[in-house]
């Protein structure tokens, strides 16, 4: 079915399932889709050059426990639950990491209620190896570091999650699908087409360099342009994607020594950021940061990374501006921060007392996808949508918001999804022969 036409003259093909987008969570959700209906063709399109090359390859690298979380909550348990099948998946396919742990410390009294409150859900989570840690005891898992108190983390690790979205996409291939890299979709339509072969594939997702791709089923998968894609077949500009761009610092060598793991404040509740934090990588540098102020494009990881047109739309936006006005004061603290890195010092010597200025440069950045409700709000779960117009609407579904811990969560986010797309496509599932007999044994 994964057959070249050239009608046109233009390179067509044809797929059951086609994802769009190839970061963590798309290419999890391809890999888990054809390990579940190995017959059906599959592809996923990638609008640059490779798999992760935007979130996925820009953010941290951890691999989160789940403490965070409301007990219960779906992203509690696809956390927690991700974390076991990562660190799983990471030793069958000798992929490197390090469980270097973490270690959430108050500095303040009035931090300490939150963290007793992240030490009940964490335990609430299923997560017993975590504990409390009182005064000299955190120099026992860190020992320049100073606190009241800190909840210790020892499943947290880090990884390279661009490395991992590649094995994903590996398994993909090897397992029978197609990826095609540099295809920007600019239109995702009810498929016109005359010839009469494309009748059986309902939908039409056009390239912009005038390709198509037919397909029978589609998930979209966009990250940052997941709101554009879904407003292609009829769906709400809301939630809206502000991009957020993240700058690290990074630690000079000879201070580095400073730090095991990683170290996290008591976060603010009323955001949904982690606050700046000390995050070691598998090359044994050491991040430090990231702050949070508007990128001027979606994929802007510099000041000077500026659209003029994505800039107005998120200027414009009503649910933007509602945020700016609650948060003004955070984001110009947070903006000065990025053009004056000296300030962030202060922040950073709660922690560890040593380090000076001298001691910090900047380092990488990252842009993470924030939705925000008409009422510019913060979204903190997840949001499917569905095509609205026609045909479209029983044979596309947005992924339009998948909330961190997404890499950490990824496989699971993946199995939560395919039960998703099986369910509102009504995919037949080819059962296994050893399910079968599992299933007769269990009635």
């Amino acid at each position: 079915m994964q057959q070249a036409v050239k009608g046109t003259g233009k390179m067509q093909k044809y797929f059951d399932l086609v994802i769009i987008g190839g970061g963590i969570v798309g290419t999890a959700l391809a890999r888990e889709m054809k390990l579940r209906f190995p017959s059906l063709t599959m592809a996923i399109l990638e609008k640059e050059h490779s798999v992760g090359t935007h979130q996925t390859g820009h953010n941290s690298g951890v691999v989160h426990a789940g403490i965070y979380y409301k007990p219960g909550s779906l992203k509690a348990r696809l956390c927690v639950s991700g974390m076991k099948k990562s660190y799983k998946y990471f030793d069958e396919k000798g992929i490197p990491y390090k469980k270097c742990g973490k270690l959430i410390v108050a500095t303040e009294e009035k931090q300490i209620e939150k963290l007793d409150t992240l030490h009940s859900n964490s335990l609430q989570n299923g997560l017993t190896s975590v504990r409390m840690l009182h005064g000299n005891e955190i120099k026992e898992v860190e020992p320049y570091c100073k606190g009241l108190k800190a909840l210790h983390s020892p499943e947290t690790g880090i990884v390279d999650w661009g490395m991992v979205a590649e094995s994903y996409s590996r398994d993909f291939e090897s397992a029978g699908g197609t990826i095609i890299p540099y295809f920007d979709v600019i239109g995702i339509i009810e498929n016109n087409d005359t010839p009469k072969k494309s009748y059986n594939f309902p939908v039409r997702i056009v390239g912009r360099t005038n390709s198509n791709i037919y397909a029978k089923y589609v998930c979209t998968c966009g990250g940052l342009y997941a709101d554009k894609l879904a407003m292609m077949t009829g769906c709400s500009p809301n939630p809206v994607i502000v991009p957020v761009r993240g700058e690290y610092l990074k630690l000079s060598y000879k201070k580095q020594h400073l730090v095991n793991g990683n170290i996290y404040p008591v976060p603010d509740p009323r955001l949904p950021f982690l606050g700046v934090h000390f995050t070691p990588r598998m090359d044994g540098s050491i991040w430090v940061g990231p702050n949070a102020v508007l990128a001027f494009r979606r994929e802007g990881y510099r000041w000077w990374d500026i659209k003029f047109s994505e800039l107005k739309e998120t200027l414009f936006s009503r649910s933007f501006q509602k945020l700016a006005f609650k948060y003004f004061a955070f984001g110009t603290s947070e903006m000065l921060k990025s053009i004056v890195i000296g300030l962030q010092v202060k922040e950073l010597q709660k922690f560890i007392p040593d380090i000076t200025a001298k001691d910090i440069s900047r380092g990488p950045t990252g842009v993470r996808a924030q939705a925000l409700d008409i009422n510019g709000e913060f979204l903190d779960d997840f949001y499917f949508d569905t095509a609205k117009t026609g045909v479209l609407a029983e044979r596309v579904m947005h992924c339009r918001n998948a909330p961190s811990p997404a890499a950490t969560s990824s496989l699971a986010i993946a199995e939560h999804l395919a039960v998703e797309l099986e369910t509102r496509f009504r995919l037949k599932r080819i059962v296994s022969n050893n399910e079968k007999k599992v299933s007769k044994k269990s009635t």
